[in-house]
């Protein structure tokens, strides 16, 4: 399978579909694209990891690093890691939480219950 990202827009929420594999060599893609969303004004964005069937640690690196740039910005990051998958849900979620570093993000099982939200306050 092909490492892909795809761009679309959810109201104010900008979305990043990302299938494949999310390893050394196709990890800089993913936090290019991100870095492009924040520089296109997107300061909530999804990042919808479904069809991520493989993350190693550069990866991880990736989802961390979008955390802290999103923080810095005063942005939002959220993760779709359904809980139920080929075989015991996301393989994302699992590396994540096996290396305890899940609790710190916003995790959502899909794109809807991701970009539901309540308007924000001026």
């Amino acid at each position: 399978m092909t490492f892909k990202v795809t761009g679309d827009e959810r109201g104010e929420w900008a979305v990043l579909g990302v299938s494949g594999e999310l390893d050394l060599m196709t990890s800089p893609v993913l936090r290019q694209r991100v870095h492009d969303a924040v520089a296109e004004g997107h300061h909530s964005l999804v990042l919808d990891l479904s069809d991520v069937f493989f993350c190693d640690s550069s990866g991880v690196g990736v989802l961390i690093a979008s955390r802290r740039l999103f923080r810095s910005c005063q942005g939002r990051l959220r993760l779709i890691l359904p809980a139920q998958g080929a075989v015991d849900g996301s393989h994302v979620n699992r590396v994540l939480g096996a290396l305890g570093v899940r609790r710190l993000f916003d995790v959502y099982p899909d794109i809807a219950a991701a970009v539901d939200d309540e308007p924000l306050s001026a």
